[in-house]
């Protein structure tokens, strides 16, 4: 790999990282919030099942609401702050409808390895519940930006001093 090769994709590293700057940033603060979250999700659930003796499908629900909570709020106020203002009480109701869809796959998880697969220990519990928490992951980040965080309306395209669009990202790799 000569030198002219390296420059050519650190440019084109720039300018992806210039067009996906916003999903970028809301992808890293999403997965700050969704730790904390996670954190609450699983530390809750074992103290609610292991420290109260709660069923694990409800001590997961319950952690899973109060895991919500936090998660709606951060959200709102640092994931997607930038975002124009949906309506608190429309964006707060289809949060939680699809949390709910998320907190499904979580139970689905948890009850399939539970009452199909048969493990009932701790650790089996915590690894399905891991597992559920992935997937739900991904629905709630796919789903959280189409409907409850919407992106801003587009801005026009970049003109230059003549008024031609602005040039289309290079090819990968760089072509000389």
């Amino acid at each position: 790999m000569g030198n002219g090769e390296d420059c050519g994709q650190v440019q084109y590293a720039r300018l992806l990282y210039r067009r996906h700057r916003q999903l970028t940033g809301e992808a890293l603060r999403f997965l700050v919030v969704g730790g904390t979250a996670f954190g609450i999700t699983v530390g809750g659930t074992d103290a609610l099942h292991l420290g109260a003796g709660m069923p694990p499908l409800p001590a997961d629900a319950v952690a899973n609401v109060i895991a919500a909570c936090f998660a709606f709020a951060a959200h709102k106020y640092w994931t997607f702050r930038h975002r124009p203002e949906g309506g608190r009480s429309k964006e707060f109701a289809v949060f939680f409808v699809l949390n709910a869809a998320g907190l499904a796959l979580q139970q689905l998880s948890i009850a399939f390895t539970r009452y199909v697969l048969d493990y009932t220990g701790v650790l089996a519990l915590n690894i399905a519940l891991v597992i559920g928490i992935g997937l739900a992951t991904a629905f709630r980040f796919w789903s959280y930006r189409k409907w409850v965080f919407l992106a801003p309306a587009p801005l026009a395209p970049a003109v230059g001093a003549r008024g031609e669009e602005a040039e289309q990202a290079p090819p990968w790799p760089a072509q000389p």
